[in-house]
């Protein structure tokens, strides 16, 4: 993906940058979190706010995914996996992260980033 394009998508798919305070904050707690797939998630039981706001993120993020698919002639689950890898890099101490094997974690202090398995 060419480097303008995938700063676009990085800045269409972060949660955090234009989103509410309560959604920063259940970032930051990790009561939502990004999934190896591109999507965002909850792990544990949201409430009905958390819910519909991570839902909202994944349908632009989905919407997004289709139209820079299309350009690409790639699969829309192609971009949200490549998509993933990056944004895994920008998560900070504290946050939670899905990856493929269903367990939530949360990235501690000093930890590296985590890399979904199927990232360079």
């Amino acid at each position: 993906m060419k480097a303008v394009a995938l700063l676009m998508l990085l800045a269409a798919a972060a949660p955090a940058s234009a989103q509410s305070s309560s959604l920063g904050a259940a970032i930051a707690t990790g009561q939502a979190g990004e999934r190896y797939d591109g999507y965002m998630g909850t792990p544990g039981t949201p409430s009905e706010s958390l819910r519909r706001q991570v839902a909202a993120i994944n349908l632009r993020r989905r919407n997004l995914y289709i139209e820079l698919a299309t350009r690409r002639g790639v699969l829309p689950d192609v971009v949200g996996l490549t998509t993933a890898c990056e944004l895994f890099t920008q998560l900070s101490p504290g946050e939670a992260y899905l990856l493929k094997d269903g367990q939530w974690r949360r990235l501690g202090p000093g930890q590296p980033a985590p890399r979904p398995d199927h990232c360079r």
